[in-house]
């Protein structure tokens, strides 16, 4: 393969935000270094002028446009890549890969998606296919009704039962998301949700459970390593990106630990997730119950940031 692709197109973050798309630059970053190693020649796409991977010499070529089809389209034609890269520049990359996929783009100048398929992509990001293929495996996910109107999400949700959460599918940093108690609640937020997403996950609410996370790097000869496991301080219903994260997990016992490993590498093989990717559950701390939340084929804030903060990665005491 090394010999067949001399030139990769790298899609980063987009624009930088507060809380979002920076913690990216750091997978870019690492994906381009790796690349210049096998003497691959690398076109980045970032309009982050203030990050590693803009820098000089990082990538070969650097375009500071915004990662939308339209743009990531002109640069293919004018550079005309032998592979791209999706899973390294967060929810944004990862959206555009697919609008450009379904497009047709890829196949109209041979591009070929290096790494995770797009397909395993639109599996983890569309709610309804998610569970469906973890039902392939009898991998326990949150009751759930993908809905793509206010009517049916209404309807799901006294089906279900409140509380309930309302999840925007292909979201970035959990735009759309939260809780609600009530009908009223509900009708507020899905109306929100549906301004960021044609398609809106209504779950049942488990809030107060643990919420675990597993780092899973799987490579194409299907050769798996996790690379740590980390738990959020805060339960279930803090955002990711507002809680403490903590790495690795203080309250698992070694058996669920090892059973949410288990589970986690189960389902990436199945997914067909190929580089890094984290498995979100939820936990329930008075028994072994969980839930699979999503996965996200691609690093994550809390996996990007937690290696750079040694003081926040071990904060258990050694025992007296």
């Amino acid at each position: 393969m090394k010999d067949e692709i001399k030139k990769v197109l790298l899609l980063g973050s987009g624009a930088l935000k507060i809380g979002e798309a920076g913690e990216f630059d750091y997978s870019g970053s690492q994906a381009l270094k790796a690349l210049k190693e096998e003497g691959i020649e690398t076109v980045l796409i970032n309009p982050n002028i203030a990050t590693v991977q803009t820098s000089e010499g990082v990538a070969d070529q650097i375009y500071f446009l915004p990662v939308t089809p339209y743009f990531v389209e002109k640069v293919i034609e004018k550079e005309r890549p032998d592979g791209v890269l999706l899973s390294f520049g967060g929810q944004t990359a990862l959206n555009c890969g697919v609008a450009l996929y379904k497009a047709g783009i890829f196949e109209k100048y041979n591009v070929r998606v290096l790494g995770t398929p797009v397909q395993a992509i639109m599996d983890t990001e569309d709610r309804e296919l998610f569970v469906e293929k973890l039902n392939e495996i009898n991998v326990k996910t949150i009751k759930s009704e993908a809905v793509e109107n206010l009517e049916d999400a209404r309807r799901a949700a006294k089906e279900l039962g409140y509380p309930v959460i309302i999840r925007a599918a292909y979201a970035l940093g959990g735009l759309g998301s939260g809780f609600c108690d009530n009908e009223e609640e509900l009708n507020v937020l899905a109306e929100k949700a549906f301004s960021f997403s044609p398609q809106v996950l209504v779950e049942k609410s488990l809030k107060g459970w643990k919420e675990v996370e597993y780092e899973v790097v799987r490579d194409r000869y299907d050769n798996c390593i996790t690379v740590c496991n980390m738990e959020n301080f805060d339960p279930l219903g803090i955002h990711t990106g507002e809680s403490i994260v903590i790495a690795p997990s203080q309250t698992l016992t070694n058996a669920e630990y090892h059973k949410l490993r288990e589970l986690a590498i189960r389902i990436i093989r199945h997914i067909g997730i190929v580089g890094e990717c984290n498995v979100q559950y939820a936990f329930d701390p008075e028994s072994e119950d969980y839930r699979v939340i999503e996965v996200n084929a691609r690093l994550s804030r809390s996996s990007a940031l937690l290696p750079k903060r040694p003081a926040i990665r071990w904060l258990s005491l050694p025992p007296n």
